[in-house]
């Protein structure tokens, strides 16, 4: 290893010369997303910061930032702010019968958000529902024509459907395993699961836990919207907590609408936090994730573990 190395990094002299490159580029254009080459393992951390009142924070630098990974210190070698980074999006709509009041208007919210957010040029929208069984209505598209129909056919099951179930219930942890395992496991850039539901679960073959691992591995972020019910909310709570995504309710004051753009204004307004790890990776692990701020009553939304592939 060459002089100006940093101590503790345990990196290859190409691997450094590699990161040494990227990052003198990145310093002169912040507000472009770096392309790390493959012998670089880059843990990239998406971080909201968010005020007493709930407020985003849109104005903070690298150096307010701290980063600890299995409780070490980790020195920030990449930031920026407002990041343009492809965007893969899954809409996951509850269709069970407790949600039949409330699914024509989380039809027509999730529309008006998705053309709201979507760029065709960059990001692709896929739609899932699950009710007793779990069911991609469409499959990853950049076509707003193509959500619109698909989002016209997400309904709750028929009088027929029901009588021919076997078993049944919601079956929302398996809806997150397969939509992190099938579809995100493979995507690049910043990825995020929207739950519309009562967070009612009941007749998954997973687990919460395994829901949860399965979106850390897929560096998915889980935003949950409460809607028509409060039984799961502490559900949905933890989800979207321990993966770095929001959670919202819908109330006579906070409508589904207001909700949707809020997430909006989240997705805009992240910063995207980038380091090498001190630790080389011997066996693939998670390994725990904490983001401070210097600035007290600050709160920072941002995953709490990441899973370290070998």
């Amino acid at each position: 290893m060459g002089r100006g190395t940093p101590e503790g990094l345990r990196i290859t002299r190409r691997e450094w010369l590699a990161l040494s490159a990227i990052l003198t580029r990145a310093a002169g254009a912040q507000d472009q997303e770096p392309t790390f080459t493959s012998n670089v393992k880059v843990v990239s951390i998406l971080a909201t910061v968010l005020d007493r009142q709930g407020r985003i924070i849109h104005d903070l630098a690298k150096e307010d930032f701290s980063v600890a990974e299995n409780g070490r210190p980790q020195t920030l070698r990449y930031f920026s702010r407002d990041t343009d980074l492809p965007l893969t999006l899954g809409l996951m709509v509850d269709t069970s019968m407790s949600q039949v009041k409330v699914i024509d208007a989380e039809r027509a919210a999730s529309f008006r958000f998705v053309d709201q957010v979507l760029r065709e040029d960059k990001d692709k929208v896929f739609v899932m529902q699950f009710d007793m069984a779990v069911q991609i209505s469409q499959p990853l598209t950049s076509s707003r024509e193509d959500l619109r129909r698909a989002l016209a056919y997400v309904d709750t099951p028929t009088r027929a459907q029901l009588q021919a179930q076997y078993g049944g219930g919601t079956l929302l942890f398996d809806a997150v395993v397969r939509a992190s395992h099938e579809i995100l496991g493979t995507r690049q850039g910043r990825k995020a699961l929207i739950i519309m539901s009562d967070g009612g679960e009941n007749g998954s073959d997973a687990a919460m836990q395994e829901a949860i691992d399965a979106a850390h591995k897929s560096d998915t972020m889980i935003y949950s919207i409460l809607f028509g019910g409060t039984e799961g909310r502490s559900i949905l709570q933890r989800m979207s907590r321990e993966t770095g995504g929001g959670y919202f309710e819908v109330t006579k004051k906070f409508s589904i609408d207001q909700v949707f753009a809020a997430i909006q204004d989240e997705l805009r307004s992240q910063y995207n936090l980038g380091y090498v790890s001190d630790l080389p990776v011997r066996i693939s692990e998670f390994r725990k994730l904490a983001v401070s701020v210097k600035q007290k009553g600050y709160t920072v939304q941002a995953r709490d573990r990441y899973w370290a592939q070998r």
